[in-house]
């Protein structure tokens, strides 16, 4: 299923410093088809993750009950069930203070929309208005078609693979036609960018790059960029080249590490191109500043 789909127990890698973790959907071995719908304590305790992740598949929430809020990219919605969320693959999302959370996850891959695939734009366009309120007219709709989809899961007769698909269909066109719910506020500016002030001062993290650092505070990497600017009148990119310029100085000077190796440390794989960073940022060969055995501050 093309490495978007594990089998039940298939660890998922660790991520990598400055990486959100990816969660997997995990199915039983073919035919079983990518796609999976349960209530939140039947899918899991990652349903109900409160730190900010990704998943590699598509997810339909169908909240009936429950207090706190649900933080997608830069944005927090509070739970005022019934709601409809939908989660894009790749989209940064979380709980925050939940309690008695009730519902329904609908989770499924790219893979799984093979009959209907203008889906994919219909859920790409819905995961940009990713929480819509329910009236009780429409709260019922969906919940007729989260019972049927559970239905024909758990029964797993022959043609279950056809049948899922038209519901997910059915499901997925009806919530297009639900109106907009008004946008949340994002997460403040200033909180942001003292955050990647914060992140900046800890290179032993090895956030190196702008999508690093906005993966790491749970915004995009255009947001993250006009917060810093707004704070700092400097981009997100400026600061970090001369966060990382410096890291690379401290190691010229005080270690006995080689070129290589201080590139490596501060998260180039070619030393040639660690050699023209560093000769671009401050005037000095890597070898001519160590020679020097001064940090110059402008």
């Amino acid at each position: 299923m093309r490495g978007t789909t594990v089998p039940p127990g298939t660890p998922c890698p660790p991520p990598r410093a400055g990486e959100l973790p990816m969660h997997r959907l995990e199915v039983a071995e073919p035919p079983a088809p990518p796609f999976a719908i349960g209530t939140f304590d039947e899918i899991g305790p990652l349903s109900r993750a409160e730190f900010p992740h990704r998943h590699t598949f598509h997810e339909l929430l169908h909240v009936t009950g429950g207090t706190g809020a649900h933080v997608v990219d830069t944005a927090r919605w509070p739970l005022r069930p019934p709601h409809l969320g939908v989660i894009a693959p790749g989209q940064v999302h979380q709980w925050a203070d939940v309690r008695g959370l009730t519902g329904h996850v609908v989770l499924f891959t790219d893979d799984f929309l093979l009959d209907y695939p203008a889906d994919r734009e219909r859920l790409r366009r819905l995961s940009e208005r990713p929480w819509l309120a329910l009236d009780a007219r429409a709260d019922d709709a969906v919940s007729r078609l989260i019972a049927e989809l559970t239905d024909e899961y758990r029964r797993g007769d022959e043609g279950a693979d056809s049948v899922l698909r038209a519901l997910v269909h059915v499901l997925v066109v009806r919530a297009g036609r639900l109106p907009g719910t008004p946008e949340a506020p994002p997460a403040p500016a200033g909180a942001v960018a003292a955050e990647f002030a914060r992140l900046t001062g800890r290179p032993d993290l090895g956030l190196w790059s702008v999508r690093a650092h906005a993966d790491r505070i749970g915004v995009t990497p255009g947001y993250l960029t006009e917060a810093v600017k707004a704070a700092t009148g400097r981009t997100a990119a400026q600061l970090l080249r001369e966060a990382r310029t410096r890291e690379a100085q401290r190691f010229l000077l005080r270690t006995d590490l080689t070129v290589r190796q201080v590139a490596s440390r501060v998260g180039f794989a070619d030393p040639a191109y660690f050699c023209r960073f560093f000769r671009r940022e401050t005037g000095l060969s890597p070898g001519d500043f160590r020679r020097g055995g001064e940090i110059h501050h402008d």
